[in-house]
């Protein structure tokens, strides 16, 4: 009897995690505007782009994922940091609550060589359900602390005097 419930009930968690997973949106928001919801499939038809980041225990692994500025240009936020962009910033909300702050400038391939993307896959795998859907990887930091997991919105604001 027990033989026979244990796959019912392995089943229905991997069922229920496929189910979250699905329903996934990315929020990309800004003052003044309606914020776009992004699915993974969403975020799966944008060009993708490789990015290495040093974990805490030095290891080097390859995440896999999206150029944050293609997805603030996708919804409208920014293209560029030039002239008014050097005073917007990028707020990365994840689901325990963890922030994290980027100029606009710092995402910018005009202005550094370093990649910023929302991943979704590391080293050739979907992230693990306690790091993903989406995490977001900043290339070249000494410390991980701005490569956070569980990313649910991106904020785009400015400075105001």
């Amino acid at each position: 009897m027990i033989s026979k419930i244990i796959p019912c009930l392995f089943f229905l968690m991997f069922a229920g995690v496929l189910t979250a997973q699905s329903d996934f949106k990315l929020k990309v928001s800004r003052e003044g505007s309606a914020p776009l919801q992004l699915s993974l499939l969403d975020l799966s038809k944008m060009p993708h782009t490789n990015a290495v980041l040093k974990d805490k225990q030095g290891d080097m692994h390859t995440y896999n994922g999206v150029l944050v500025l293609d997805i603030l240009a996708k919804a409208g936020n920014i293209k560029e940091a030039h002239g008014e962009g050097f005073s917007k910033y990028l707020l990365v909300k994840s689901v325990d609550g963890y922030r994290v702050l980027f100029s606009l400038a710092e995402l910018d391939k005009d202005f550094t060589d370093k990649k910023v993307i929302i991943a979704d896959s590391v080293d050739g795998h979907p992230l693990p359900e306690a790091k993903g859907p989406l995490r977001i990887i900043v290339e070249g930091e000494k410390k991980p602390a701005r490569s956070s997991f569980q990313v649910v919105e991106l904020i785009v604001g400015s400075v105001k005097d």
